[in-house]
């Protein structure tokens, strides 16, 4: 069964792989046929102050990361589920992961990184509770931040 299961992911990542090497070609090919123009197609305000303003992201990244800290220590049903959940595991590395997995566009695969982030910590069968947990995270980080 873990073999299946060891099969199922390497499936995963080489499709994952196949994707991105598929939107490199993509994107290399529109520089070619577009040159310097290429930009306008994958940056949304490419003529904006984004440069300018580039710390002002960084500072939000930092408020992220504290406002996931901030939930995980507090007294929310979700958030003592989590540590519960962690029992020795660092606080800190958990919202780290979290802020990375937040920047992830599709919804599904967010859900899913950080089901597998929360499943690294166990080492049973992961049950119907386990991923109702990952899904109360994110909808209660989705509220706080």
């Amino acid at each position: 069964m873990a073999n299946q299961r060891e099969i199922h992911e390497l499936e995963n990542q080489v499709d994952k792989f196949s994707e991105t090497l598929a939107t490199a070609r993509k994107m290399q090919q529109d520089w070619l046929n577009y040159g310097l123009n290429f930009i306008h197609l994958y940056v949304e305000d490419v003529d904006g102050d984004w440069l300018e303003t580039w710390e002002d992201g960084e500072i939000i990244g930092n408020s992220l990361l504290d406002s996931i800290k901030e939930f995980l220590v507090s007294d929310d049903r979700v958030a003592l589920r989590v540590r519960q959940h962690l029992k020795e595991r660092s606080l800190f590395d958990l919202a780290v992961n979290l802020e990375e997995y937040w920047r992830i566009y599709k919804a599904d695969e967010r859900l899913s990184a950080v089901r597998n982030l929360l499943a690294s910590n166990v080492s049973r069968e992961v049950d119907d509770d386990f991923l109702d947990l990952a899904d109360s995270l994110l909808a209660k980080l989705a509220e706080v931040l």
